[in-house]
């Protein structure tokens, strides 16, 4: 059995996150922590809904996290907890759990990465600003020894956002860089075919979510039609994966997932969708949903057990000027896990 201790730790942004539904200035997390009664070890896990994004972005969430976490107490197991409408939850109590059974390293998997044998390619991210704002964070990206660079597009004019991936494309062939775009939605149905075709002269990788979740028609014609590839992200959070995943990546087949499992309801949901997505031939990458290194540490221990050479999106634990010390080190970006 297991007892617990919840709280609450506000980071703070370095400078202001801007996509095209929000703009972060800071992110409060809630950590639950998990002491095995028998043996007095400890876990800690995070669990963190994204405001305006995760299903279960409530008004009392600390109360409902604490009731869900004591109700795991008494059984020990998160199956018999109804997780289903709290993603962020049930990916706190996976990780706080995966944390207590670690070795005393801190490894919650014995992958070539977390032996410090072997690294993860990760992107450079662009946040939504001033389209020469944009253009100079990319150089310092690139600067860094960034390979992937993803721009954050859909909340500016257009045509300026065009503009700057084409000054960049000219300092930087597809050979030597890559670009990743994330429209989060930020492009209507209508428009959207049109834009990505513009898009598309920029040698673009894929499009992250180019329209709002929801809209399977208008989603399947995209990835069917559309110039670049396309990588389904806001599009799986709320969706059962178990009941709907293969029906949605059946009608929409898309190229790509984006996998967040702060988001869609911990590991174990991400693991599910991996299965499907390889059985219908479409690729994936994680990212990131703003968690605290202790998120990120798990999402890429997570990570590091499937042989995926694609660039992931963990690069964000250097946004907070309080983060929480860490063994994940990014240089050249490349992610390391210092043992």
């Amino acid at each position: 059995m297991y007892s617990y201790k919840v709280t609450e730790h506000h980071l703070q942004f370095v400078k202001p996150a801007k996509t095209s539904r929000n703009i972060f200035k800071t992110r409060t997390i809630c950590l639950i922590e998990l002491t095995d009664i028998s043996n007095g070890k400890k876990g800690i896990g995070e669990a963190a809904p994204l405001s305006l994004l995760s299903i279960d972005d409530i008004d009392n969430y600390v109360q409902v996290l604490e009731s869900k976490v004591e109700e795991f107490c008494e059984t020990g197991r998160i199956e018999d907890v109804d997780l289903e409408k709290y993603p962020s939850i049930k990916f706190g109590l996976e990780t706080a759990l995966l944390s207590l059974q670690a070795d005393t390293k801190g490894r919650m998997y014995d992958t070539a990465f977390t032996r410090g044998e072997s690294t993860i390619p990760v992107n450079g991210l662009v946040w939504m600003a001033d389209a020469d704002d944009m253009y100079e964070e990319a150089l310092s990206k690139i600067a860094e020894g960034f390979k992937v660079i993803k721009f954050k597009v859909g909340a500016l004019d257009f045509d300026e956002e065009c503009k700057m991936l084409e000054k960049i494309r000219k300092d930087f062939s597809a050979f030597k860089i890559t670009i990743r775009v994330d429209a989060n939605g930020g492009f209507t149905a209508k428009e959207s075919l049109e834009q990505l075709k513009e898009l598309s002269r920029f040698e673009i990788h894929s499009i992250e979510q180019p329209i709002m979740a929801g809209q399977w028609d208008d989603m399947a014609r995209l990835c069917r039609d559309s110039a670049m590839a396309i990588a389904l992200d806001e599009e799986l959070i709320g969706v059962n994966v178990h009941t709907s995943g293969a029906k949605l990546l059946d009608i929409l087949k898309p190229q790509y997932l984006i996998l967040k499992p702060n988001l869609i309801g911990g590991v174990s949901i991400a693991d599910e969708w991996i299965r499907l997505a390889n059985k219908q031939g479409a690729g994936w990458w994680a990212t990131s949903a703003l968690e605290s290194n202790i998120g990120l540490n798990a999402i890429a221990q997570w990570v590091s057990k499937y042989d995926n050479a694609m660039h992931q999106g963990l690069g964000t634990g250097s946004l907070f000027s309080n983060n929480f010390d860490t063994s994940l080190k990014l240089k050249h970006g490349l992610m390391r896990y210092e043992v």
